[in-house]
């Protein structure tokens, strides 16, 4: 039955051209932003587990900023405490010649007593940041390293802790005298020791400069991961979408052609009347 009141085919066709119309909305968005997921609209459960995501990548970015900070601290104090190693040993040469007899001891007092300086003004100088692990005042290094999700969705901080080698304390130069041979022979002992002391320091800081840079690579590639979860989640697969936009186009003129031939249909009635 053909009605001049009811069109029927021009309401099946106009539903299909607006069918074709909204895919090719969300097509061309897609092509636009480079995302199939751009919205929480798109896909509510997907978007909700991306932004979760990327908020871990914000804090991972965070942490990565945090263990460059602690690995730069930790190399300034191994530096120096590799450094005053190396002082020590120049140091101990000088204590050995004062066992000696017909030897200055005071021009060689003179020069320990210049080591000894130097030892002392980088110990106080080995700080980054205002952070120091050679010295009494500087304190242990808390380094942020990761931030842990459980799967109840609870993040919790992880952290590297490295100890202040602190050789203000424990690098007592003053035991050490060569102004007379027996003087000189009697801070050997101490000498050994103190060397000692310092090469233990700069181990244990080498030993926690090599730990966080290896968390600080970890960090990095799990970052590197979790932003191409991201992006396999909701980026948009471009050859996929510029061929369904070419077909949605064709699909389109289509459309508005049976919607024209619909609306032509009740045109035939006149003929009818003539």
């Amino acid at each position: 039955m053909t009605s001049i009141l009811t069109n029927n085919g021009a309401m099946v066709a106009l539903q299909t051209l607006n069918s074709i119309n909204m895919n090719l909305e969300n097509t061309q968005n897609a092509i636009s932003t480079g995302k199939d997921v751009a919205t929480a609209k798109d896909n509510s459960a997907i978007w909700a587990i991306s932004k979760v995501m990327e908020s871990d990548v914000a804090g991972f970015n965070a942490v990565g900023d945090s263990l460059a900070l602690g690995e730069s601290t930790v190399a300034v104090a191994t530096a120096g405490a590799e450094q005053i190693t190396e002082l020590l040993k120049e140091m101990k040469e000088k204590v050995v010649n004062a066992t000696g007899e017909n030897v200055e001891n005071g021009k060689l007092e003179a020069e320990v007593t210049e080591l000894k300086n130097q030892i002392t003004s980088i110990i106080a100088s080995s700080q980054f940041n205002g952070a120091n692990l050679l010295n009494t005042a500087g304190g242990d290094l808390t380094v942020l390293s990761s931030l842990d999700r459980d799967s109840t969705g609870t993040v919790t901080a992880s952290n590297i802790t490295v100890s202040s080698v602190n050789f203000e304390a424990s690098l007592d130069l003053t035991t050490v005298m060569v102004d007379t041979p027996a003087n000189a022979e009697a801070s050997i002992d101490d000498i050994e020791a103190l060397i000692q002391t310092a090469v233990d320091g700069a181990a244990a800081l080498g030993a926690s400069a090599a730990r966080i840079e290896k968390q600080s690579e970890f960090v990095s590639k799990v970052t590197d991961a979790m932003k191409s979860g991201i992006g396999a989640l909701v980026d948009a697969d471009m050859e996929e979408a510029s061929a369904r936009l070419k077909a949605l186009q064709t699909q389109q003129q289509l459309g508005v052609q049976a919607l024209s031939i619909a609306n032509s249909a009740p045109q035939t009635l006149q003929q009818l009347f003539r």
